[in-house]
Formats: structure tokens, C-alpha cells, sequence
């Protein structure tokens, strides 16, 4: 058999291994996806069994402020790493700064409706099923958003420190993918608690 020829362009073809930062987000994604999934099929599976009060539309209030604050930050934190390709430092800063401020407001959200349903309504991780899986559920998000804005914050240092450069924005991209990440977890984290399980 003779040699398989091969065109001149697909021997021009730039063949290079992705950045391992970006692979190793990916994997950081599809695992705490499959955490979130878990959690999420949980609480699917035991609405409507909790045997005491109180119930879900009894309590949840969708929050719709605080889920606009979340979401609205993805599209800054983008904004603040393209300033950053550009070399504009600044617009980096206030674009980075007003993402962690919007995190933190969805993050006070969200402790305010704990406080409310704990003391108010009387509902805790202990009350029943429903009281259970909520927490369970909202609060591994929660966590996950406030390991984001210690990261997010992080870099904030380094800025005021002098520390960071243009040429940090691919990492700063790749850090920016994990809070795209919380954010779109929020979206199916509303549904389920909010819309499908009330």
C-alpha cells in the first residue's frame, strides 16, 4: 500500500494543546455540575412529601432583584476582562469592582431570606424534607457564589497592589468561566425552587 498523501492545508494546520488552565475549569465545571445535579434531582424528588409545615409556597418569595443583581454580573465581569485584552486597567477595576458588588448583593439576598424563613416562618435545615433539601440546595450555591467573590476579590488586591497586567487576562477569562458558571447554576436553581417546586 502506497503512503496516505496528506494536502499542503492540512500540513499548515496550527495544531496546539489548549491552555491548561482552561482544561482544568472545564473538569472544575463538569464535576460541580454533576454535584449540583445530584442535589438538584433531591429536591425534585421530595416535593410535596414533607409531612409538616411549612410548605413551599407558604414561605419562597422568588427573588427577583437579587437574581437580576447575579445575572447582570456575568455580563461585567465580561465586560471587565475584554478591558483588560485592551490594555484599559481602569475599565478593568470599576467593570471587576461593580461584578463583586453585584455578587455580594445576591449574597445578602440570600442570607436576608434565611434569616426570614428561620425566624419568621420557622423553617430550618432540621423542620422537614422541604426545609432540608432547600437549604441544601440554596446553600451550595451560596457557597459556591462566595468562593467566587473571594476569588473575584483576590484579584482586586493584586490590581491595588500594582500586581496585575494585560497580560493576565487569559486567566482572569478563565476565572471569569467558573462565575458564568454560578450564575447559569442559578438560573436552573430558581426554576426548580421557585417556579417548578412551589
Amino acid at each position: 500500500m502506497g503512503a496516505l498523501s496528506v494536502s499542503p492545508h492540512e500540513s499548515n494546520i496550527d495544531w496546539r494543546l489548549p491552555a491548561r488552565g482552561r482544561v482544568g475549569m472545564y473538569c472544575l465545571i463538569c464535576a460541580e455540575s454533576a454535584i449540583f445535579t445530584i442535589f438538584v434531582v433531591a429536591y425534585l424528588f421530595y416535593i410535596g412529601k414533607s409531612l409538616t409545615g411549612p410548605k413551599p409556597k407558604d414561605v419562597l418569595h422568588p427573588p427577583i432583584f437579587f437574581t437580576v443583581c447575579l445575572l447582570s454580573s456575568s455580563l461585567t465581569v465580561h465586560t471587565a476582562v475584554r478591558s483588560l485584552f485592551r490594555g484599559n486597567l481602569a475599565a478593568f477595576a470599576r467593570w471587576w469592582i461593580l461584578t463583586i458588588l453585584l455578587g455580594g448583593t445576591f449574597l445578602f439576598g440570600t442570607l436576608q431570606e434565611w434569616r426570614r424563613l428561620i425566624f419568621d416562618d420557622g423553617l430550618t435545615v432540621s423542620t422537614n424534607l422541604f426545609g432540608t433539601t432547600y437549604y441544601s440546595l440554596v446553600g451550595l450555591h451560596a457557597f459556591h457564589v462566595t468562593m467566587g467573590l473571594v476569588a473575584l476579590s483576590t484579584v482586586v488586591v493584586f490590581y491595588f497592589a500594582g500586581r496585575l497586567r494585560r497580560e493576565h487576562a487569559e486567566r482572569l477569562e478563565v476565572l471569569s468561566m467558573y462565575w458564568h458558571f454560578v450564575d447559569a447554576v442559578w438560573i436552573v436553581v430558581f426554576t426548580v425552587v421557585y417556579a417548578v417546586g412551589v
